[in-house]
């Protein structure tokens, strides 16, 4: 049996779908933490939405990346992305702080593009410092 969890193909199909599940979760706890609908604003053509849980996607997808090229064993793997996570989310909350003079949420619901694409590019940036962290 050992050998078959030493495949290669294997290893990737569980990487894979270890990730899938956990994205599907953390999108959802995302969700639960923004004032709007994401999938619902982004059905009804709204950019800054999109965006913005574009950079979320593309945020967690990279930090796996370094969670499991860094570790061997899909428990570590997913123990280190779980963090990154905490710590993405984080970071939108203090995104959210260091913006006093209006809310971030309320102006990607309105499709404030120029909230989006801010909002995008520190996901994604945080998800760079994140994943060299892991490494």
């Amino acid at each position: 049996m050992n050998q078959f969890w030493e495949n290669q193909f294997v290893q990737s199909a569980a990487y894979y779908s270890v990730v899938i599940l956990c994205l599907v979760v953390f999108l959802a706890i995302f969700e639960l933490v923004t004032k709007y609908k994401n999938w619902e604003e982004i059905k009804k053509g709204n950019l800054a939405v999109a965006m913005a849980t574009g950079g979320k996607i593309f945020g967690l997808a990279n930090i796996f990346r370094h969670s499991i090229s860094q570790h061997d064993s899909l428990v570590t793997m997913v123990s280190w992305g779980v963090f990154g996570f905490l710590l993405l989310l984080a970071g939108y909350f203090i995104y959210e702080f260091l913006t006093p003079t209006f809310k971030i949420d309320e102006e990607i619901q309105k499709d404030n593009r120029a909230v989006g694409l801010i909002s995008m590019v520190i996901s994604i940036g945080l998800s760079y410092v994140i994943g060299a962290g892991i490494s």
